[in-house]
C-alpha cells in the first residue's frame, strides 16, 4: 500500500455490540487486529493488504472490538457541515435539488442562531435568492423539521463526510 493511500483510508470501529463508535485510519486498525483486540467483520477480497516482515493483513472497511467499551455520549450531537448534509439527506429544504450549502432559516444578521433547529441544508441558488429574508416574507416552506439528530451513529457521521458503502448496514436505515 503506498503512503498516500494508506493515510485516506478509513475503517469503521464496532463495539463488541456492533454498535458504531468511530471511524478510524486505517494503520490504528491495522494494529487493533494484530494486538487481537479487534476482529475484521467486513472484508473486501479486492482490497489492498498490508504486508509486514512476518505477516499480511487484508485492510477490512469494518471492525469489531473483542470487549465492550462503555462510550459516556454527550446529550447533544455537535452540529457539523457533513451531519447537516446527512440529516437533510443532501437535499434542499426549499425547492428538493441537490444541496451543497448550509442556511440559516431566521438569518444570523436577525438574531437566528447556528444551531440544528436553525439551519438545513440548501442548493446554492436558493441559498442565494434567500439571501437575509425571512422565510414568511418569500412565502416558502421547509419541506423536513429541523430536529437535532439523535444516537450514537450520529456523532460519527458529525465528523465523517466520506461513507463507505458497507457501513449503511452498521449505521441504521436513517442514513441509507
Amino acid at each position: 500500500m503506498t503512503g498516500s493511500s494508506w493515510a485516506k483510508r478509513r475503517v469503521l470501529l464496532l463495539n463488541a455490540t456492533y454498535e458504531p463508535l468511530t471511524a478510524l485510519s486505517a494503520r490504528r486498525a491495522i494494529v487493533l487486529l494484530i494486538c487481537d483486540k479487534a476482529d475484521a467483520v467486513h472484508e473486501n477480497p479486492e482490497g489492498p493488504v498490508v504486508h509486514s516482515a512476518g505477516t499480511a493483513v487484508a485492510l477490512p472497511s469494518v471492525i469489531r472490538l473483542r470487549t465492550y467499551v462503555r462510550v459516556p455520549y454527550r446529550a447533544r450531537v455537535p452540529m457539523t457541515r457533513a451531519a447537516l448534509m446527512h440529516r437533510d439527506r443532501y437535499r434542499c429544504a426549499y425547492c428538493g435539488g441537490k444541496a451543497e450549502t448550509i442556511d440559516h432559516v431566521i438569518p444570523r444578521s436577525r438574531g437566528g442562531a447556528h444551531s440544528w433547529e436553525n439551519c438545513v441544508a440548501s442548493c446554492a441558488p436558493c441559498n442565494h435568492r434567500k439571501a437575509d429574508k425571512m422565510l414568511s416574507e418569500l412565502g416558502w416552506t421547509i419541506r423536513h423539521q429541523m430536529v437535532a439528530p439523535k444516537g450514537p451513529h450520529w456523532r460519527l457521521l458529525s465528523a465523517t463526510s466520506d461513507l463507505d458503502p458497507a457501513w449503511l448496514q452498521y449505521l441504521g436505515e436513517e442514513v441509507a
